[in-house]
Order: C-alpha cells, then sequence, then structure tokens
C-alpha cells in the first residue's frame, strides 16, 4: 500500500490536490528526505528517480515540458512490485486528461513570473484545480486497484508454483584431506540411470534397422526385452502397441453408394450435441451494451456509430489505453486547428486563391485522405473539387481561410456520402409486405442476397441482419446457397440455433422464426435460392436472406454463378459486404462486381442488376481511418446500409454522414 503520491509543479512548487483520501492516508514530507532529493526534484540534478531514507523509499518522475513532478512515497519493507509502472501510467494518464488545462497553467506561471505581477503564492490560489480536475480521484482509484489486484494475481501464480527443494549440499571445509563420500541413494539413482539408458539404446536399435525386417527376423533386442523387469520403458512400449489403429479409408475406381456417402456426411447435429443446447452461454451471443432502442411504435432500431475524439473516451478506456501502451512517450494534443489547419497557415492575409495557391495544400490535403484510407483515385477526386470550389474566393485572416477550406472540403465528402435512395430497410420490407395482392396468388417474401468476396464476414454479418429482422417481428428465412466451401452450411446452422435461442427481447420461444434452408454441397446455388424463395412464400416467411460463396471479382465463371443467382431469383436488395481495412482494393472490387451483375444478368435475359446498398464489416478495426466508407460509396453512387463492429449479434451499427465526415477530417 503507498503512503504517499503528489504530483508538483516543479518551478513553483505548487502541490495539485490530486491525492486519493482512501488510500493515501499518510503523507511523508519529501523535505525529509535530504536535500539530495530536493536538488533531484526542483534542480534535476539526479536521473535515477529513486532515494530512500528512514525505512521509505521515495520515487519520482518529471513531465519537462509541463514542468510536473511525481512523486510516490511507500515503506521499503513492502517491496511494491508495481510502482514503476505506477509512474508511468500516472505520468501518461494525467498528461493524456488534462493537458489542455496544464498546458494553459504552466504559460499563465511563465507570464505573470515575467511580468512580476503576483507572487506564486497569489497564482496558486487563483486557479480553481478542484473543478478543473474533477474526476481525478476516481480514476486514480481504479488506476491503483487495477495495479494491486495484477501484483496481487502474479503473486498467487507464483506461489501457486512451488519451486524445486533445494539440494542439501555439505558446505566444504578447510580441511584438504577431506573426501566427499557418495551416498547409497546416489549410487542407486546412477545405477537405475545406466538400466533406463541402455532399454532406450535397445529400443532406437530395433526401430532403426532398415525398413522391411520385419517378421520372422526380428530379434528381441528391438522390442526392449532386453531391460530390466523394473524399468519403466517397457510398459510404456507396451501401451503404444495396444493403442487402436486409425479405421482405413476405402479408395477405389468404382462410384461410391448411397450407404458410403451417408457415413461421410458430418453436416448434421449428433443426437448428443442437441442434448447440449441447454448449456449453451445466451450472454456470450449478445452484447446489452450495444443494444438497439425500440420507437414509440416499437420497431427496433440498431445504434448509430459515433466518432469519439481522444477527449470524448470514459475513465476505463482511457485507463487501458495507458496500461497497455506502457513506455511509449505521451504525444501532445493537437491544437484547435489541428493539422488540416497547419496545412493553410500560410494562406494568410486577404486575397484572392489562384491554383497556385493550392497547389500545395491540394497536395497535402490528398495525403491526409490517403492515410485515412481513401483509395487515391477518390482522393483526387476529392481535392479536384476542393480546388475547384476554392479557386476565386476571396479571404481574409487565418481563421476565415481555415474555415473556408474546411468547410470545402465537408460539403465535398458529404456531396459523395449522401444516399441516392432509401437506407430504411425496414420500410421498403413492410411496403412490399403490405402491398395487396389477388386472392390467388400467395404473398412473396422480401429477398435479401449477400454477395463479396472470400473472408470478409458474409455469413456473421448476414445473422447479425437476422437478429435485426427478429427483433422486428419478422420471420426469416437463411438460404445456404455457398455450397462451396467447407463447413459453409454448419455455421449457417449454428447461427439459426442461436437465433433460435435468443429470440425477441430475451424471450426464448422463438424458434419458430427464423429457419435454415440447406440442399449440402456441391449443388447449383440458384437453385437452392429459388426453392428457397417457394419454400418461405408457402410456409409464411417473411424475409429471405441468400447467403453467396466468396469469389474473387476477377474470377468471370464464378461472376457468371453469381449473376445466373440474381438473374434467376431477381432479389429484393443486393447487399455487397466489403471490410474496412481495404483502401484502394475498394474500388477495384465494387467496380468489378457492379460491372459483371449488371452485364451478365442482363446476358441471361433477366434485368440488368446492380449493387444495392453495402455492409461495411470489421469497422472496429480501423478507429478514425473509415476511408473506406467513402471510397465505396463514390464507386457505386449506393448508400452503406450497416457496419459490423463486433463479434456478437448486436454489434451492428448505423452511418450517420455528419459522423463519417467528422472522422475523416480528424488529425
Amino acid at each position: 500500500m503507498l503512503d504517499h503520491c503528489s504530483i508538483s509543479h516543479k518551478g513553483t512548487l505548487i502541490p495539485l490536490p490530486l491525492s486519493s483520501g482512501a488510500l493515501l492516508t499518510v503523507v511523508l514530507a519529501v523535505q525529509a528526505a535530504s536535500s539530495s532529493v530536493r536538488d533531484a526534484l526542483i534542480e534535476g540534478r539526479s536521473s535515477d528517480g529513486k532515494y530512500e531514507k528512514d525505512g521509505y523509499a521515495v520515487k519520482w518522475t518529471f513531465v519537462n515540458d509541463l514542468e510536473l513532478i511525481f512523486v510516490v512515497a511507500y515503506q521499503r519493507i513492502l517491496q511494491l512490485t508495481y510502482v514503476d509502472e505506477l509512474l508511468l501510467a500516472l505520468k501518461t494518464l494525467f498528461v493524456k486528461l488534462f493537458q489542455p488545462f496544464l498546458a494553459t497553467f504552466v504559460a499563465s506561471l511563465h507570464v505573470s513570473s515575467t511580468a512580476k505581477l503576483s507572487s506564486s503564492a497569489d497564482t496558486s490560489t487563483s486557479w480553481d484545480f478542484r473543478k478543473a480536475l474533477d474526476g481525478w480521484d476516481a480514476v486514480f482509484d481504479k488506476l491503483l486497484r487495477g495495479l494491486e489486484d495484477k501484483a496481487a494475481q502474479e503473486r498467487r501464480t507464483r506461489t501457486s508454483h512451488p519451486l524445486r527443494p533445494a539440494i542439501d549440499v555439505t558446505p566444504p571445509t578447510e580441511d584438504g584431506s577431506t573426501v566427499p563420500s557418495e551416498s547409497n541413494a546416489e549410487i542407486q539413482d546412477q545405477e537405475q540411470i545406466a538400466r533406463n539408458m541402455q532399454a532406450l539404446k535397445n529400443r532406437f536399435r530395433g526401430r532403426g534397422g532398415q525398413p522391411g525386417r520385419r517378421g520372422r527376423g526380428r530379434t528381441d533386442v528391438g522390442s526392449g526385452r532386453e531391460s530390466l523387469p523394473g524399468s519403466d520403458s517397457e510398459t510404456t512400449s507396451m501401451s503404444k502397441r495396444k493403442a487402436k489403429a486409425k479405421t482405413q479409408r476405402k479408395w477405389g475406381d468404382a462410384a461410391p453408394t448411397e450407404s458410403d456417402m451417408a457415413s461421410l456426411d458430418y453436416s448434421y447435429d449428433s443426437a448428443a450435441s442437441d442434448a447440449n443446447l441447454g448449456s449453451l452461454d445466451l450472454s456470450a451471443l449478445v452484447d446489452n451494451r450495444s443494444l438497439g432502442s425500440r420507437t414509440q411504435d416499437g420497431r427496433y432500431e440498431v445504434k448509430d456509430w459515433e466518432f469519439s475524439t481522444p477527449g470524448d473516451k470514459n475513465a476505463d478506456d482511457v485507463i487501458a489505453e495507458v496500461l497497455k501502451k506502457g513506455s511509449q512517450d505521451v504525444k501532445t494534443a493537437s491544437g484547435s486547428l489541428g493539422a488540416l489547419g497547419s496545412i493553410f497557415a500560410r494562406l494568410t492575409g486577404s486575397k484572392v486563391l489562384t491554383e497556385e495557391d493550392l497547389k500545395p495544400v491540394l497536395e497535402a490535403m490528398k495525403q491526409h485522405l490517403m492515410k485515412k484510407n481513401v483509395a487515391k483515385e477518390i482522393s483526387d477526386k476529392v481535392c479536384e473539387d476542393v480546388g475547384q470550389s476554392l479557386v476565386g474566393k476571396k479571404v481574409g485572416g487565418f481563421q476565415t481561410t481555415t474555415s473556408a477550406v474546411r468547410q470545402a472540403l465537408a460539403n465535398s465528402i458529404t456531396r459523395i456520402l449522401t444516399p441516392k435512395t432509401s437506407t430504411d430497410l425496414l420500410l421498403s420490407i413492410r411496403t412490399k409486405l403490405s402491398t395487396p395482392i389477388a386472392a390467388s396468388q400467395q404473398k412473396v417474401p422480401y429477398s435479401i442476397t449477400f454477395v463479396g468476396v472470400n473472408g470478409v464476414g458474409k455469413s456473421t454479418n448476414l445473422s447479425k441482419v437476422c437478429f435485426w429482422l427478429i427483433q422486428n417481428g419478422f420471420r426469416v428465412l437463411i438460404a445456404a446457397c455457398d455450397t462451396f466451401r467447407s463447413g459453409a452450411v454448419e455455421q449457417l446452422r449454428v447461427h439459426v440455433r442461436n437465433l433460435g435461442m435468443l429470440g425477441v427481447d430475451g424471450a426464448t420461444n422463438s424458434k419458430g422464426r427464423v429457419e435454415l434452408y440447406e440442399r449440402g454441397y456441391g449443388k447449383d446455388a440458384a437453385g437452392i435460392a429459388k426453392e428457397a424463395i417457394t419454400y418461405a412464400r408457402d410456409n409464411d416467411f417473411d424475409v429471405v436472406l441468400v447467403d453467396t460463396a466468396g469469389r474473387m471479382q476477377d474470377n468471370e465463371p464464378l461472376m457468371r454463378a453469381l449473376a445466373k443467382l440474381v438473374a434467376t431469383n431477381n432479389p429484393d436488395k443486393i447487399i455487397f459486404v466489403g471490410e474496412a481495412l481495404v483502401g484502394n482494393e475498394a474500388v477495384d472490387q465494387l467496380t468489378k462486381f457492379d460491372r459483371a451483375l449488371r452485364d451478365f444478368s442482363a446476358a441471361s435475359g433477366g434485368q440488368e442488376r446492380g449493387i444495392d446498398g453495402m455492409l461495411v464489416t470489421k469497422w472496429d478495426t480501423v478507429d478514425d481511418k473509415v476511408g473506406a466508407a467513402l471510397s465505396m460509396t463514390y464507386v457505386t453512387g449506393q448508400p452503406i446500409i450497416f457496419v459490423g463492429c463486433g463479434q456478437t449479434y448486436t454489434d451492428l451499427r448505423q452511418l450517420r454522414v455528419a459522423n463519417v465526415v467528422q472522422a475523416i477530417l480528424s488529425d
């Protein structure tokens, strides 16, 4: 347990009220630690950062640019192993949370010292530290408890693995005539080791012989029978011989029979796995923190993705980040104008902007966009639009120039991201289901086809969309049209089982709300999708979600097969599933997918169809580098309906144009 922790300013020795009253009850005066410590703290003449006296240990560290001193004191006998980590975390965390206030405070001290307007004591009373540093006690308590718990866990881990007992070695004597004697136990150990080594040599000699000399010519030497009865090698060797051999596969030129195919079919759950469904941890499937909300009319809406700046992080996130980074240096916060503002710092004064003035500025802007994961082609287009809107514009003053450029960039990005069609998928589904039909006809379900390249998460995010539809009261049929990838059908079966157990609003009686339609592997995907839609129509399903196999955009045969599925079934929505990690590849993927679907679907005799919307996965891995959204929307002109941002069924978000613009413009 710590005895003292303080944060002070080096130049004025003004202590900041940052000690936690619940944990730090004993105050140790730093002045009592002799003049050497005071020299180290005030003048920085010591580099070891540690001093010990009267049973106490004092450690400290500095933040030179802000002239801060972080001091920790504790009883030396306690041997606190986390003190160094605590000091580093304190320094990083405190500067990260209060850097703007601290910078202003230090600057005011220098100004007042230069002008000699007030003394140090007057300066200390003119600042309300309690208000400015509100909430630090709780953050510090959480940080200290976390480090103490970590140290306690390490101690328990060490005690749970006791060290081997030390060998009692007789200390040497000064009498040179003394001859060490071997005990009987040591002699027996040597004999046992010799027997084991001989048995091991015999076994290797038998196995290392020429292959094929098995049977009559093999002697007992290789079997290990020369080893003594007391050795453990013979028992181990015999147990290995009695192990059950692997069942041999039957291979032949004849076509497999139905019984052979049934024995190789592992796609159906066994009775034992069905009996263990009740032990499934449902809490691992749904994250309550990411659950959506219900509107007044009962609609379940997923949350909006919100871009959070470093200043918006809560205490838990900041503490976790500090503990994770450890020894990384603290980066100073950017100014109020940011890096984009500094790009235009040279454009000051009242003047009319020309192309020559904007050329280096637009080049720097293009580099900024590409750092945000925007494709190069789209970056060029955005910069061209911004340049055209600024050429000939009269600006006056630095702030006016910055505001004009940022506004022009925001307007260009907003125009690209603004959807040309409706993104309200629920409205589209309910409109089709409520459309009057003739009495002799059956209600046709709303069908959505998910397409994309390999490994982007189509099946996983299809299940998230299914969860969203179930929460809105729809009956959903999932069509397993990925008949190529091993395990694709089994993956969807697990999702359907989980979704059936989750239910609506926590109920567990929604097995009838979601089903899986599958016909195994190696079948025609277009035919399975058509059968699934017919099955859904006959059994009163509202929505059909069609899962397709992943394919690369350059594979023409697979793209023709996908276009055949689209032309045959004419789905209501074609959603392209892409990942947020792509850069320039996003343009190539979407351009070729959209072009191939339009060309091949029209050539198949159906209606020309292209991409109707996008679902971007792995959104939680890119932080503010959200340029893939800009690239995808620019290529197709279609909206991003959802983004996937986690591993549970509730980790689905909606995008707002303003939030994406804010993330792209952030520094």
